[in-house]
């Protein structure tokens, strides 16, 4: 497992000007129209090291973009977990406690638990409960291309294709039973169901934390969604045509660290394919973790196991 310090292009910024909004929730900014159409959420910093989506967000708000039809909210979730950035441990603060993007049940909102995750949460209930769709920017500890992640609901797939037909994130990753290890952000509520009444709601990966070029492809695709859904006028198509046609992978499997001697079976970084029965990793006394098809393509294998996370996901490829 490669451990060598990542290339910090980009470091967090104050951003204590943002906090008082225009909601009467600490960071959390909504742009109306004043005229019909849809509420679309750009939600930014789940994960507080993923610094990305704040650059995308702080983009939208300093740019002076402003919704032609429906209402735009922009929303920094985990500023507490950005502020404990520190340049010589970068990837500790992706969460305090909890992990933000894993507690959006109702078991968890409504349950006897605390923690800052939890209390964030529940202050971003109503936002998130209030927009039609949503776009969470993340992104990945290794560098990765950009890929999707969304529930597999027709209305995501769709909307997902559309916007990755420009070339910026490309590859998805289809969830058809959930993620297996928490309720995200984009399952929360009317989110999480199958029927017509609710909207899109998709996880951007947008490349490793702290390189520039992830930076610039979260707002590039914020900037896109938001011209999906009608908001911003369309943008001039690239400069380049996409590569390579999209690429589309079916979540299999989640698989946690179950024991302190979890050990991945050879250096992983993410998109590795290995043969039905080959050894991806060791867990200990929680036995092999191998692949249950060919073709097994691991996504986002952890960069240092921790008891009680995600350890890697297992996915396979979807035709068309």
């Amino acid at each position: 497992m490669d451990l060598a310090p990542p290339a910090l292009e980009v470091l967090p910024r104050d951003l204590s000007a943002y906090r008082a909004g225009n909601t009467g929730i600490p960071y959390v900014h909504r742009i109306g129209s004043g005229r019909p159409g849809p509420h679309v959420l750009i939600n930014a910093l789940t994960h507080g090291n993923e610094i990305c989506g704040m650059v995308a967000a702080t983009h939208l708000l300093d740019s002076g973009v402003r919704p032609k039809i429906g209402t735009l909210t922009v929303s920094f979730a985990h500023v507490e977990a950005y502020e404990a950035f520190r340049a010589d441990e970068p990837f500790a603060n992706r969460q305090l406690v909890h992990n933000l993007n894993r507690i959006w049940s109702d078991e968890w909102l409504d349950g006897p638990e605390h923690s800052p995750e939890l209390r964030r949460a529940r202050e971003l209930r109503p936002v998130v409960a209030a927009a039609d769709h949503i776009l969470d920017i993340h992104s990945t500890s290794q560098a990765v291309q950009p890929f999707w992640v969304y529930p597999g609901f027709e209305r995501n797939a769709r909307a997902a294709l559309a916007i990755g037909a420009r070339g910026h994130v490309a590859v998805h990753l289809v969830m058809p039973q959930g993620l297996g290890s928490g309720t995200p952000l984009i399952q929360h509520g009317r989110h999480g169901q199958a029927d017509g009444a609710a909207g899109v709601a998709l996880v951007a990966e947008c490349g490793q934390h702290f390189l520039r070029a992830s930076a610039d492809t979260a707002t590039a695709v914020a900037l896109d969604f938001l011209a999906h859904f009608g908001l911003i006028e369309p943008l001039p198509p690239p400069a380049r045509p996409p590569a390579a046609p999209q690429r589309r992978f079916e979540l299999l499997q989640t698989c946690m660290v179950r024991t302190p001697a979890f050990r991945f079976a050879r250096p992983l970084r993410g998109f590795e394919t290995f043969a039905r029965g080959e050894l991806i990793a060791t867990d200990g006394e929680a036995g092999e973790i191998r692949a249950p098809c060919d073709g097994c393509t691991v996504l986002m294998p952890t960069r240092q196991p921790i008891v009680g996370r995600e350890a890697v996901y297992l996915s396979r490829p979807l035709a068309g």
